[in-house]
């Protein structure tokens, strides 16, 4: 807890305090909870959008009774690309990539996911942000290119494996989450949470996605997926190990180009210039 501030240190213990209190009076209870907390953003990106941004066309659309807003240039075009943004974060911090995609001749798509940015809700799962993605690609598509950070990594993958396509479809996974049995020990580990919690909290999730945790994950999804990958992750990402990426990397698809960096971490990663030109060239 050292590297923790202060309000994360308090929200920390406080939250560890209540599900001990809800894990004494029912397991099932307390992991309902923690499934509550696993999908709810903690922070919600509001700042000031880019210049780029106030340049583009405005859209929305609705996904299970959601709002979900988003932005588009240069339509319309023959190709089009859609920018996936990751847990806690938001479509505005992309801009670097919106005017070399227009040079390259695309139309560019960018939305806020629900409960993230500009767009309503106050939750997010995968499956809700799978069908964001294929609710986008049926009113604005077909989309033929995907980029996605992290959790956007994720939700792309399992969209991929619903909408028909071709090995001329190109996927971009930078830092991808790519395993959410991964990203829930990582949970349970920081709250320090009752491993007894962990068995009723994956009957949550079968219960609301009819599949375990583990169904939820590009290595399985990978196997569907027709379309040339480039797949970007640094050594040091603490957010989302490079060890679920290198399993992947074992089982050498040959759809599949793996670009590993050092230094860059979790974030840093798609703001770096020459991963930024990586990217654009690859698409």
């Amino acid at each position: 807890m050292a590297g923790l501030k202060l309000a994360q240190r308090i929200a920390l213990k406080y939250y560890k305090t209540k599900f001990t209190l809800w894990a004494a009076v029912s397991k099932k209870k307390a992991a309902e909870k923690a499934f509550e907390l696993f999908c709810t953003p903690q922070r919600r990106n509001r700042k000031q959008p880019p210049k780029i941004f106030e340049q583009a066309e405005k859209l929305r659309c609705k996904v299970d009774g959601i709002t979900v807003k988003g932005w588009r240039w240069n339509h319309p075009a023959s190709r089009k690309a859609l920018i996936i943004h990751g847990f806690e974060s938001s479509a505005v911090n992309f801009d670097r990539y919106v005017r070399p995609l227009i040079k390259k001749g695309y139309e560019v798509l960018a939305f806020d996911g629900p409960a993230h940015g500009r767009s309503g809700g106050k939750q997010i799962t995968a499956p809700l942000y799978k069908k964001t993605i294929l609710e986008i690609n049926k009113q604005y598509g077909p989309i033929q290119s995907f980029m996605a950070h992290s959790f956007g990594g994720l939700a792309v993958s399992l969209a991929l494996e619903e909408i028909s396509h071709t090995n001329d479809y190109r996927l971009v996974l930078i830092a991808p989450a790519t395993e959410t049995t991964t990203a829930i020990e990582t949970f349970f580990r920081f709250l320090q949470l009752d491993p007894a919690i962990r068995t009723e909290f994956d009957k949550v999730i079968i219960k609301k996605g009819g599949v375990t945790p583990s169904w939820y994950s590009i290595k399985r999804a990978m196997k569907h997926i027709k379309a040339k990958v480039l797949w970007i992750h640094d050594e040091d990402d603490d957010t989302t190990p490079l060890s679920d990426a290198l399993k992947v990397k074992a089982e050498n698809h040959p759809n599949i180009e793996f670009v590993i960096t050092k230094g860059l971490g979790h974030s840093r990663i798609y703001r770096e210039n020459k991963v930024t030109k990586a990217i654009t060239e690859f698409l």
